[in-house]
């Protein structure tokens, strides 16, 4: 029966041919294809099958063939690897049907793509929105290659690189990179896998910043992640938007994140494709989203200081037991900590604010805070380093309360695990900033300038609660 049948044998292993291809193979009276893949599906062509092999870049005289052999009444199988579909040779047959004039039937097989086998082995990067890139320039002008590259780039895909790298083309790949980092975070996930599903296969994991293009060829195939993938135990994940935990909502049936969640997430990756810079370290990175989702102001990428590490070193003392303890300078910091995550981490915040001792503290002053005497939020303080002087202070309010605190720790009275400095205000705020920058050894996270509240220093405590969701962008889980 005369008729073209254009197969995908997979990218390389026997075991990732699909039935339907081998089936097909075995009932051919005539296979074409790169002399190169025949060794995968020799064992299962029948006797008397007319093979006929070429070499690279023959695909046109490998299509002519076919119809030939066809035109002769045969059934011909066309080998592509991966799937056909896919730079393969699908468009191709399909083309020279039309121009010829061609009444022989043409079918298509799919088959396992390279990219598909090459996610399988880096764990889970193509689980949202992925397109396809090619850096072969061949057929097509780099002009138009690289137009499409940064579109993949600005628009948040996960992209797939074949033909990333040959003798002659050395640079491409190197521009690729240089494009995305404009777009993406250096910490943005990147796998590669040679000869995948082959023999000599070699699948590595590193990142869009770490990635050294002189470390693939033209067998590799590459997987540049999005901005909410990450890897966790080697593997790169890329979520698809549903939650390890249910939703109280659908009365434990079905897994989606709760409306609030999902309305965060949403939230911070639109401000992270709004900031000016891409490459923050993680750590800041997830203190200035929070900061901005309260806030809804961008001059926080100007005005939030952090000292190196400190989210993730202060998310390390709560997690290893040795932070126990937030104490706030006023009770609505306090409420603004969420008590799913206090409570999941076994934390306490506590304000003194009300505490029966602080009007003791203040009575000798009649205007609790005129000239001669102290306000009440730095009696508070003062209560709460005798018994809490290792907590972590975050200030929300109050620039009096910070300057106690300075004060306590250069007499040795307070030895802070970490200090949120973000009181508001016209007198003295700046001031107190200035106070608390000088101690080298307590991480700091600091709104400088005038700006301020209640509502940042809480949301940066919530930032070092739940650092261990940055690297996955995912907020909001104690919602």
């Amino acid at each position: 029966m005369s008729k073209i049948i254009i197969a995908g044998i997979g990218p390389g292993s026997k075991e990732d041919i699909t039935p339907a291809v081998l089936q097909a193979v075995r009932e051919a009276d005539a296979v074409v294809g790169y002399k190169y893949y025949f060794q995968f599906i020799e064992a299962y062509v029948k006797e008397g099958c007319e093979c006929i092999d070429t070499g690279m870049k023959k695909e046109r005289e490998r299509a002519e063939q076919a119809f030939l052999l066809a035109e002769q009444g045969k059934t011909v199988v066309v080998i592509s690897s991966g799937d056909a579909g896919l730079y393969g040779m699908a468009p191709l047959i399909y083309e020279m049907r039309m121009q010829r004039g061609s009444l022989i039937e043409v079918e298509t097989l799919p088959g396992i793509s390279a990219f598909q086998k090459a996610a399988s082995l880096l764990g889970a990067p193509i689980g949202h929105d992925t397109c396809l890139i090619s850096l072969s320039d061949l057929m097509t002008p780099w002009e138009v290659i690289e137009r499409r590259v940064k579109a993949a780039a600005t628009g948040d895909f996960v992209t797939a690189v074949y033909n990333p790298k040959s003798h002659g083309r050395y640079w491409q790949l190197y521009r690729l990179q240089e494009l995305f980092l404009q777009e993406r975070s250096p910490e943005t996930p990147v796998g590669y896998v040679r000869q995948a599903g082959r023999e000599e296969q070699e699948v590595k994991v590193t990142t869009l910043g770490a990635f050294d293009p002189e470390d693939v060829d033209m067998f590799t195939v590459i997987l540049i992640g999005n901005s909410q993938s990450y890897i966790s135990d080697g593997k790169i994940i890329t979520p698809r938007g549903y939650s390890l935990t249910p939703n109280p909502s659908s009365n434990g049936e079905g897994s989606n994140y709760s409306k609030g969640q999902s309305i965060m997430m949403e939230s911070f990756r639109t401000i992270a494709s709004e900031l000016k810079r891409q490459d923050y370290p993680l750590d800041h990175l997830w203190a200035l989203l929070h900061a901005i989702h309260t806030t809804a102001d961008f001059d926080m990428e100007d005005i939030l200081y952090t000292d190196e590490g400190a989210v993730e070193t202060l998310y390390n003392k709560v997690k290893d037991g040795s932070l126990k303890t937030i104490v706030t300078d006023v009770t609505m910091v306090t409420s603004g900590i969420r008590k799913g995550a206090l409570q999941r981490l076994g934390i306490e915040a506590k304000c003194y604010l009300s505490d029966p001792r602080v009007a003791e503290l203040t009575s000798h002053s009649p205007l609790g805070g005129s000239e001669g005497g102290i306000t009440r939020t730095q009696a508070g303080i003062r209560l709460a380093v005798e018994e809490h002087p290792d907590a972590l202070f975050a200030f929300g309010n109050a620039p009096t309360a910070l300057m106690e605190l300075c004060d306590l720790i250069r007499k040795g009275k307070a030895h802070p695990a970490g200090i949120i400095a973000a009181p508001v205000g016209f007198v003295h705020v700046k001031e107190s900033k200035h106070m608390v920058k000088p101690f080298k050894d307590i991480p700091k996270i600091i709104v400088e300038g005038r700006k301020g509240g209640s509502n940042l220093a809480a949301t940066l405590c919530n930032a070092i609660l739940t650092f261990d969701d940055a690297a996955q962008l995912m907020p909001g889980r104690d919602l």
